[in-house]
């Protein structure tokens, strides 16, 4: 449901934003279908995937500006918990996801923290920047997973963040294949210059002669099924990586005895950290990552049930809602 809504003006510390483009994704989708319930509580503005500028400043912020280009680091953290005490407060054990556990950007005015701001560069175009936030998705998920140059790196779902994952492991000097059925994703990872195979196919043989028989050093899981971790683990080399970006929201069988065989490691990858914002950035600005190349489609704030739609019906890359008014 859109409706309309009252300017909130900034307290101490916040700054209020015009949003001009929110992405939607993989949980938002979750999210609609009540898969989130335990987190949302309605009503509820969605959205975490942004970009803006800064329309109002609360008291008490500085090193901003009215008018500056920016994105939001979508993590509150409560500084107190064993994992921030640790220093890892990005999955803080009460971490407060903005856009899931408190209101986010699907709007066309946001209020946030000042110190949850990402400066972006005056000329990265906002339509690109709106993908700053998947990006530094993607580059926690190779960070994660040690990508070093020449390594053979295998990626289990061509949608958005799948080919941000390989984009990023590909600026690392990695060598990629994408594993994804969908013809139209295919089509769009091979227009960038990233080699993809049809899981439906014999993909074990094909990346062994990919690989002279030795397997991946890393696999990425981003698919969400069952049938990708299976993959995964097939494809890897002795010692190799599985890092797992995708949500299973359901126990998966594993094939344990070949992780003890090969002496395989499984990685988590949940969300990012600060430097990892800076570093999608940057990849954005020089374009290494090619986001015109990854947006499928735009709409309009008051049509957001059919970006929805869009999404919902597969086979679409990045969406975009345009959330000022016409």
């Amino acid at each position: 449901m859109v409706g309309d809504a009252v300017i909130v003006e900034p307290k101490a510390g916040e700054v209020r934003i015009d949003v001009a483009y929110t992405g939607i994704c993989g949980t938002d989708l979750h999210i609609l279908h009540g898969a989130m319930d335990h987190r949302v509580t309605l009503p509820a503005v969605i959205g975490h995937e942004m970009s803006g500028r800064i329309a109002d400043i609360g008291p008490g912020v500085s090193g901003w500006a009215i008018g500056d280009p920016v994105t939001v680091m979508p993590l509150r953290w409560c500084g107190t918990c064993p994992a921030c005490n640790r220093g890892f407060a990005h999955i803080c054990q009460r971490l407060n996801f903005m856009g899931i556990d408190s209101t986010g950007s699907m709007q066309s005015s946001w209020v946030v923290p000042a110190s949850n701001l990402v400066r972006l560069p005056a000329d990265l175009p906002l339509r690109t920047a709106a993908l700053v936030e998947p990006a530094a998705v993607a580059v926690h998920d190779v960070r994660r997973g040690g990508v070093q140059p020449g390594e053979k790196v295998a990626v289990i779902g061509g949608g958005p963040v799948g080919l941000l994952v390989a984009l990023v492991a590909s600026a690392a000097g990695a060598d990629v294949t994408v594993l994804e059925p969908d013809d139209r994703r295919r089509s769009v990872a091979a227009s960038l210059g990233i080699k993809v195979l049809d899981p439906t196919g014999d993909v074990v043989a094909a990346t062994e002669e990919w690989t002279n028989g030795a397997g991946v050093e890393v696999a990425f899981e981003v698919s969400g099924a069952a049938a990708g971790v299976t993959t995964a683990v097939q494809l890897l080399a002795v010692r190799g990586r599985l890092v797992l970006v995708g949500i299973h929201s359901a126990p998966r069988e594993v094939d344990l005895f070949r992780i003890f065989w090969r002496e395989l490691t499984l990685i988590g990858a949940r969300v990012y950290e600060p430097g990892d914002f800076d570093t999608a950035v940057q990849l954005l600005s020089t374009g290494q990552i090619p986001a015109e190349a990854l947006i499928s489609h735009v709409t309009p704030l008051d049509n957001a049930a059919e970006a929805f739609a869009i999404l919902e019906r597969g086979g679409a890359m990045k969406v975009l809602i345009d959330c000022q008014p016409a």
